[in-house]
């Protein structure tokens, strides 16, 4: 008897998974390093209308194809030199990070909420759920994904919001694929079992039991 409580004890200051995992990354040195690249990148573009000495459309001419600074006849005027029609490159690059960013991330939330939500629900329901879901995506991948896209652009109007959305709605295969697969395993697990047999839901097992269990899956698909 004198052991319970000890026993509980220690089972309440165990860490949780997300801690366990917080603390593997923030040791894993390439995860650091690559983490801190992307926040330099995401924090020059936003700083970028601060950052850029030149404005990224402007044209000169008469400054066109200018060298580096680290040439010997380059300047520090225009740190990676000019374009063709005198453009500044290091400001473009600035603006066009933005624009990058904006694209990889906002395609990537769409496909990843169409991905998830119709993979979670095939592998968790199976059957006729299951069913339809395959049919969806035994459409989508017959479809030229280029030609599609193209069409939708041409029909819609060319804009950022437009690219996001199109390459969102056409690349939640990926999602799709891996998090069915991966909830069909974990459904048959015994916490899974567990959760059910205390009452849980079909929603609140997806939730707390399910999503969770996927998160590294679709971390890794979310950032390719």
């Amino acid at each position: 008897m004198a052991e319970r409580p000890a026993a509980m004890e220690a089972d309440a200051t165990a860490p949780t998974p997300w801690q366990s995992a917080r603390a593997r990354l923030a040791r894993h040195r390439g995860f650091l390093a690559g983490a801190a690249v992307i926040v330099l990148i995401a924090l020059m573009a936003l700083c970028a209308p601060w950052l850029a000495a030149h404005d990224p459309y402007a044209q000169d001419l008469a400054r066109r194809l200018l060298p580096p600074a680290w040439d010997a006849n380059g300047s520090f005027a225009h740190v990676f030199g000019t374009d063709h029609l005198g453009r500044d490159y290091l400001s473009r690059l600035l603006h066009g990070a933005r624009i990058s960013l904006a694209i990889g991330l906002g395609a990537a939330g769409i496909g990843c909420v169409i991905g998830v939500t119709l993979g979670v629900a095939a592998g968790y329901f199976g059957g006729r759920v299951d069913r339809a879901v395959n049919y969806l995506l035994a459409c989508q991948l017959a479809l030229p994904g280029l030609l599609l896209a193209m069409s939708l652009v041409f029909l819609i109007g060319p804009s950022v919001p437009v690219v996001i959305f199109v390459i969102g709605a056409l690349h939640w295969t990926y999602f799709l694929v891996v998090t069915r697969a991966a909830t069909m395993q974990i459904r048959a697990l015994d916490y899974v079992t567990a959760a059910r047999a205390l009452g849980a839901s079909p929603p609140q097992v997806i939730v707390h039991e399910v999503l969770p269990n996927l998160a590294s899956q679709v971390i890794v698909v979310f950032t390719l």
